[in-house]
């Protein structure tokens, strides 16, 4: 069976994957923010940190998390994100944060300088994972006691985070996959092709081919995986990951076999994908 032909109505029949479809990015962003702070405020009252892996796509939550926290004067100073990803320069160093596609520069400018300082987390709990010290990811992790909610976009390869599937002929089992840590990688021509499309009007040339990732074992590892997808090209791979078989070849796949996980996605999102010239 072809699984890209599911239609709207079925989507998550038969997947351990809960699935919810919301009718625009705004009720996307603003579910992704609320389910943030609802787990914060659970985690304040029984007096203990909570802690995310989250990703920079999508990226209109964060904005409304700031709002949201100023409005309600909601602290997030017992909050720990590790951030997933950020591209690499050619010495093997973070983007310079005042690159225009640094994630570190994103988050800065659209959640932590909109937050109000007394409310802001505290800057050594905004992680991004090191390219020269990979393992201290994991090592903080399991000093923290685990990851509440792993939050995540989808690649169009499948990929979450940039846990990049293997290459045409490269052999990898799921459980091999599965075990991947936080590392250093060459991105795939998948991802910094359609990269270039949403963020660059397509000039690859401006998209990295190096980035440090939180592996696929952190992710894996958290207590909850929640998924959100609202890019047009997310038509196909979502029904891959939901239907289609778990393999390393989309990596997202893996979340099948997760106990507590769900994809959000937007209606256009939902979809079928269109199989006809322009």
């Amino acid at each position: 069976m072809d699984v890209t032909t599911i239609p709207a109505d079925r989507l998550g029949e038969g997947t351990p994957i809960r699935t919810e479809v919301l009718e625009s990015d705004q009720d996307l962003y603003h579910d992704m923010a609320r389910t943030m702070l609802n787990m914060v405020r659970e985690n304040d009252e029984l007096g203990r940190p909570t802690v995310f892996i989250v990703p920079v796509g999508p990226v209109g939550q964060y904005r409304r998390m700031a709002r949201i926290c100023n409005l309600e004067r909601i602290s997030l100073e017992n909050l720990v994100c590790f951030n997933m990803d950020e591209y690499l320069t050619e010495d093997g160093d973070w983007l310079p944060i005042d690159h225009p596609l640094s994630f570190r520069g994103h988050m800065k400018r659209s959640f932590l300088d909109l937050m109000d300082p007394e409310l802001a987390p505290p800057p050594e709990s905004i992680i991004f994972p090191d390219p020269h010290e990979p393992e201290a990811v994991p090592r903080r992790i399991e000093e923290l006691g685990g990851v509440d909610i792993c939050y995540g976009g989808i690649g169009i390869n499948g990929h979450i985070a940039f846990n990049e599937p293997p290459e045409p002929g490269e052999e990898m089992s799921a459980e091999e996959f599965a075990e991947l840590p936080t590392r250093v990688l060459e991105l795939s021509r998948e991802t910094r092709t359609i990269n270039s499309v949403t963020v660059a009007d397509g000039n690859i040339e401006l998209i990295p081919r190096m980035a440090v990732t939180v592996g696929m074992k952190e992710c894996l590892g958290a207590r909850e995986i929640r998924l959100y997808a609202n890019r047009p090209w997310q038509r196909a791979i979502i029904r891959r990951v939901l239907h289609g078989p778990v393999t390393a070849k989309v990596p997202c796949s893996l979340v099948q076999r997760h106990a507590n996980a769900s994809l959000t996605m937007t209606e256009f999102v939902a979809q079928p994908p269109r199989r006809r010239l322009a």
